[in-house]
């Protein structure tokens, strides 16, 4: 009853020991260095097997978490723009002042008065509106036709 062949062994990479630490790093939407944000509407519009799986891990991340003394968090979408882009709001929101230099050339600096050499390159995150709907502005129905008698 047994075969004299060989139990194949799986040729590719080993199992990683971080795959969660591994799948974030690459770049990936909704994703930095610190955080990964999922957009509730975006969430809420899987599947319900997929929420009913994402319900219950997210519970036992919080059973595991719980303890710990969480912040409010306030996420603002962003994104990346060329510094010599930006309006004056933008240029405040980022902490950066533009002056006329005595060369007659316009001069970024930073607000500890550190100067941009470069700002036709140097990029900063700066809040923009929301490109994803919500879940109530998709949920909003649609006025009934008219009645007809």
């Amino acid at each position: 009853m047994f075969t004299p062949d060989p139990i194949p062994r799986y040729s590719g990479p080993p199992a990683s020991s971080t795959p969660l630490g591994d799948y974030l790093s690459r770049a990936r939407l909704g994703v930095d260095r610190g955080y990964a944000v999922l957009p509730r509407s975006l969430a809420e519009a899987m599947p319900l097997p997929w929420q009913q799986q994402m319900r219950n891990l997210l519970a036992e991340f919080h059973q595991a978490f719980g303890h710990l003394q969480w912040p409010v968090y306030r996420v603002v979408p962003s994104r990346y723009e060329r510094l010599v882009d930006l309006d004056d709001d933008q240029l405040a929101e980022v902490g950066c002042t533009v002056e006329v230099g005595d060369d007659g050339e316009l001069e970024y600096r930073m607000r500890d008065g550190r100067r941009i050499d470069d700002p036709e390159t140097h990029r900063v995150l700066v809040s923009c509106l929301d490109p994803i709907p919500r879940q109530a502005d998709q949920a909003t129905p649609a006025p009934p036709p008219p009645a007809r008698w």
